[in-house]
């Protein structure tokens, strides 16, 4: 059975999320990356679009004008690591409870996730029309002065995902981890390795 989360996301779902999880996502996605991230934390300036219970994207998706109407031709995510630096003082400013995003990411984020019971979830690579595809609407369009990529995308969607948890709520950060359990492995078997190869100089 899919795990659905549904905007506005409560509190008490992102805590029964564990990391490793596969979620999709009902509701509202907003893409939100560098540029909206710097002038909220370091510019201080109001974002236009209410976040709390939210989930962003950290995307700079490819757009096409229909008419009035916006329709979404790609939205791949980018990298996460990027936003580290604003990314805990963005989660308490807006009470943002999913970020999704590629790759994983750092300390202050898990601090700012297991502070606020936010997560941070990643949509596989080189799926971009398939996460286009779940996109029923996009509703409108924020500080589009900033260009196509950086602006804000209010979309409507449906089953986004899949989306992996990295980061839970309690702490738990799944590309560390991975790190930790492959470094445990390689030790022994860089060892039984290297009795075969000693003659090698």
């Amino acid at each position: 059975m899919k795990k659905i989360l549904q905007t506005p996301i409560a509190s008490k779902d992102i805590e029964q999320l564990d990391i490793g999880d596969i979620v999709f996502l009902d509701g509202y996605l907003i893409t939100c990356r560098d540029m909206a991230h710097r002038r909220l934390i370091d510019l201080g300036m109001k974002l236009p679009v209410d976040l709390e219970g939210m989930a962003i994207l950290h995307a700079g998706p490819i757009v096409a004008k229909d008419g009035e109407s916006w329709q979404m031709v790609s939205i791949g995510p980018t990298t996460s690591m990027r936003m580290e630096v604003h990314e805990k003082e963005f989660i308490k400013q807006t009470g943002v409870k999913l970020i999704i995003g590629k790759g994983g990411m750092g300390p202050e984020t898990v601090e700012g996730c297991a502070a606020h019971k936010a997560v941070h979830a990643v949509f596989p690579g080189g799926c971009a029309v398939l996460a286009a595809s779940r996109v029923e609407q996009i509703e409108r369009v924020e500080w589009l002065d900033l260009g196509m990529p950086e602006a804000l995308w209010v979309c409507r969607v449906k089953e986004f995902g899949p989306l992996i948890i990295s980061i839970d709520a309690k702490g738990n950060n799944l590309f560390d981890k991975n790190k930790a359990d492959f470094n445990d492995k390689k030790g022994p078997i860089v060892e039984e390795i290297s009795k075969h190869i000693r003659f090698i100089k």
